[in-house]
Parts: structure tokens; C-alpha cells; sequence
């Protein structure tokens, strides 16, 4: 695990400091952040999670310094977001071409032609197919099938009797940029990862991003489709059926026993509540009453929208 003292990222970060020293373990958002991690606030919204946070020091601008716990340190610039991406190359994973030897569960059949990077753990009686890649510190459990090609970033987290089909990518980086005054677009390193718990199945070509911070989850018994995906820091509840090319903005969260119709789409940081379906080709935009089917967009009962697009159709009948 990389650590820095606070100073020394401070410096490399351009950022003012003064006060006593202290070892930066990662970078947490305000609600998550340890007493051992620097957090940010690049958004007045989040004043009341600031109030309450535990992180040992904030990037933030000076005239929310007040609202500060007295037990954190700040890290005073007007542009708090983009200094957060500086901050989080320091903590990416180093990529290397090194291989390792995985621990083997018993009844394992892996092809030759598998790579594995370092610290990779699998469970028993599982199979992986020729041409996938497991990145360093992935843990697969058992009697689960990795079919050809697939892809697992470094530190995913993969259940038991899951089924990952070909082209698959679990843990690639989410779509994150913060944005200079010039519009230069600066990565934000996506340091967190991608856990999927038991029972799941992801269709062909898949993408699942790992989080900025924290984890993405697919939870248990849930099956996508092919070509979904699940950007950044979703968590996509148990049991819940995607069909194909459904896309999933990022921190967006699903209840249990969602469904969601063939190239429906969440805006980001949408919550749905348990069994709820989104029709086809919807776009649901904000928060809906859950256990009802949506339709149209922006998203409304289904209802609902059949009764609109009859009444659209006699209107259109009548100018004719």
C-alpha cells in the first residue's frame, strides 16, 4: 500500500500547506474517508458531509474552511477537483508485464495460454479459457467459468458459480476527468475496484468499471446481458436482469429485482428502488417510486405513456 506524508503531497500537488505533518494512506470521498485519508469538496452540496468527516485533510476552497471538523487538516485552492486528480495518480496501481504464479483451488482447468498477473487467487473446480487476462491481486471463487477473452483489471473481486462470457472487461477505468481553465481534460485515476458477488452472469462484451474510490458491485444472482455497461461506483442489486446495451451512468445505484429493457439507460447518481422495470429504450432521470414499470423519455409509468403516445397519434391523425 503507497503512503505519503501529507507535506510531500502538498507539494507535488501545488497546494499550499501548513501544519503538522501526518501519512496519507489514499483518497476517500467525505463520507468514506479514514482518519488516515485525504478527502475533497468540489461541491457545496456536500457541506454536510463535510461537517461530519473523518479524513485528516481536505482539499477545499477558502470560504468553506469554517465548516471544518477542528480533527482536519485543509489543503486551501480554489480548484479542489482538479487538484483531486493530481492527488490520485500518486495512489494508482503500478502496471507491470510481470507474471505470477496463482494459487489453484483443487479441479481447476485454466488453458496455457492464460495470463495471470501477481497475488491471483482461485477458487475450486474452476475453468478459465484461453486468451483471458487476471490481473494482479484478483480473486475468482469457485465453480465459476471465465469463457475466452475475458478480462479481469487488477484487485477484482469475483464470487462463486459466476459466468463471465467472451469479451467481457471487469475493472477498467471509469470515465473520470477533472477539467482546467483552459479545458485540458486531466484523469482522475480510478484507485478503487470491481467485486461481483456469487451467481452472476455477464454476457458477451460487457464492460464493468472499477470505482474512483471504493468498489463497483454487481450484487448476487444478477445477470447482464450483452454489451451493458456499468460505469463507475454502480451498484447493480441482487437478482436484477439488464438486457442488451443497457448503459448505467456512474454511481448509480439498483434495489434487488430491478429490470431494465434492451438499450435503457440511468442518469448518474440515480437510485431505483426494488422491482422496478424501465422499458425499452427509456431514460430514467430521477427518482420513481419503486415496484412500477417506466417507460419514454425522461422515464414515466407506463401507463401513462401509452396514454400519451395515443393521444399523439390522434393528434397526428387529425392533421393529416
Amino acid at each position: 500500500m503507497r503512503q505519503y506524508q501529507l507535506s510531500e503531497i502538498a507539494q507535488k500537488i501545488d497546494v499550499p500547506f501548513e501544519g503538522k505533518d501526518c501519512t496519507i494512506t489514499g483518497i476517500h470521498t467525505l463520507k468514506e474517508a479514514t482518519e488516515t485519508q485525504l478527502s475533497f469538496l468540489s461541491d457545496k452540496k456536500h457541506l454536510c458531509d463535510l461537517a461530519n468527516t473523518k479524513a485528516v485533510a481536505v482539499l477545499i476552497d477558502a470560504r468553506y474552511i469554517d465548516n471544518l471538523p477542528s480533527t482536519t487538516l485543509p489543503l486551501i485552492t480554489s480548484e479542489p477537483y482538479l487538484k483531486l486528480a493530481y492527488a490520485s495518480k500518486l495512489f494508482s496501481h503500478d502496471m507491470s508485464i510481470e507474471r505470477g504464479t496463482p494459487s489453484l483451488g483443487v479441479g481447476c482447468h485454466i488453458d496455457k495460454s492464460v495470463n495471470f498477473g501477481k497475488n491471483v487467487t482461485i477458487g475450486k473446480n474452476t475453468m478459465i479459457m484461453a486468451g483471458c487476462y487476471i490481473g494482479d491481486n484478483v480473486v475468482v471463487g469457485s465453480d465459476t467459468l471465465l469463457h475466452p477473452n475475458v478480462t479481469l483489471y487488477h484487485g477484482t473481486q469475483m464470487g462463486s458459480r459466476c459466468i463471465i462470457h467472451s469479451g467481457t472487461v471487469i475493472g477498467c477505468d471509469g470515465y473520470g476527468f477533472a477539467h482546467t481553465k483552459m479545458g485540458e481534460h486531466i484523469k482522475i485515476y480510478q484507485n478503487g475496484n470491481v467485486i461481483v458477488e456469487d451467481d452472476v452472469e455477464l454476457g458477451g462484451n460487457c464492460s464493468v468499471d472499477r470505482a474512483v474510490f471504493g468498489s463497483t458491485y454487481i450484487r448476487r444472482g444478477a445477470k447482464l446481458d450483452n454489451l451493458v455497461h456499468i460505469a463507475h461506483n454502480c451498484d447493480i442489486g441482487e437478482h436484477s436482469l439488464l438486457a442488451g446495451q443497457v448503459g448505467m451512468a456512474g454511481s448509480s445505484i439498483l434495489g434487488r429485482n430491478v429490470v431494465m429493457g434492451g438499450q435503457s439507460a440511468l442518469a448518474g447518481h440515480m437510485t431505483v428502488e426494488p422491482f422496478t422495470t424501465i422499458a425499452g429504450k427509456s431514460g430514467l432521470t430521477k427518482r420513481v417510486p419503486g415496484g412500477k414499470t417506466y417507460a419514454g423519455f425522461p422515464a414515466i409509468e407506463h401507463k401513462s405513456w401509452l396514454r400519451m403516445q395515443a393521444i399523439l397519434a390522434r393528434m397526428l391523425k387529425k392533421q393529416s
